[in-house]
């Protein structure tokens, strides 16, 4: 099966890359179009645009101007070790075995405003571009515009090399709304994650987040390769439920903690 997750706003150029091998994204040009559009705009211009505190705006300015290619490992990073964010911290992709890894690189991939997809390893500079950023562009008025079928094709291709046709959509909607359902070439499977607060289950951001980078570790370190598999899923307390669940949207439930 497909695994695509969210990308995180937090990145992480210091810690000590595990692996020296290394891709190239694949959507790498329509990336470049993008920087060229986003070098057009003062750091007050990203501020509004991205709703963004100045001091980041003026530190996202100078990465956009900076950004070259070719990427490699002195001037790029990993995506999978490069991202920060609470998906990670469940993925903590540092502590994956080389089987893994080398799974994963099939099997799993980042949807991203900036890249479009990005697999693993792919090297990828620094930036903050939100897939819904109303970034206006040739391609029409939002990302959503610019991407197209790209990030579709892209996913298809994905799907047709590694055997099957499941897709495991543990990113968050702002992400997902970027793949045109109806002409993916899979069946997609939404796994949801509700914590007990209060007497009632219900979705609560942190952890849920947390737990797509979870269940995302789970499908590499077992292979994973249907259904029945994903629901056996049950780290860190949580546990499938048969009731709350349909074919493709499976219920995890955690009891309060």
């Amino acid at each position: 099966m497909l695994v695509v997750v969210s990308p995180a706003k937090n990145l992480d150029y210091e810690t000590q890359l595990p692996v020296t091998k290394h891709t190239q994204p694949e959507l790498l040009s329509s990336a470049e179009t993008l920087v060229e559009r986003c070098c057009e705009l003062s750091p007050a211009d990203l501020s509004s645009l991205m709703h963004i505190s100045d001091k980041l705006a003026a530190l996202n300015a100078n990465r956009f101007a900076e950004f070259s290619t070719p990427f490699t490992q002195n001037n790029a990073r990993q995506a999978v070790f490069a991202f920060n964010g609470d998906v990670y911290t469940g993925l903590d992709a540092y502590s994956l075995s080389e089987t893994s890894l080398d799974y994963a690189q099939d099997h799993l991939r980042i949807l991203s405003g900036l890249y479009g997809v990005l697999r693993p390893l792919d090297l990828m500079q620094a930036y903050r571009l939100e897939m819904g950023t109303k970034l206006d562009n040739a391609q029409g008025k939002d990302l959503y515009a610019f991407w197209g079928d790209q990030i579709t094709l892209n996913l298809n291709k994905a799907l047709a090399a590694q055997g099957d046709n499941v897709l495991v959509n543990l990113a968050s909607n702002e992400y997902f709304k970027s793949v045109k359902k109806k002409q993916l070439d899979g069946m997609i499977v939404t796994p949801q994650f509700k914590d007990q607060k209060n007497g009632q289950y219900k979705v609560i951001s942190f952890y849920a987040k947390k737990a797509r980078g979870l269940m995302a570790r789970y499908i590499l370190d077992n292979q994973v390769e249907d259904v029945a598999g994903l629901k056996a899923f049950s780290e860190q307390g949580y546990y499938f439920s048969e009731e709350q669940s349909s074919a493709t949207d499976l219920v995890f439930l955690r009891d309060e903690q």
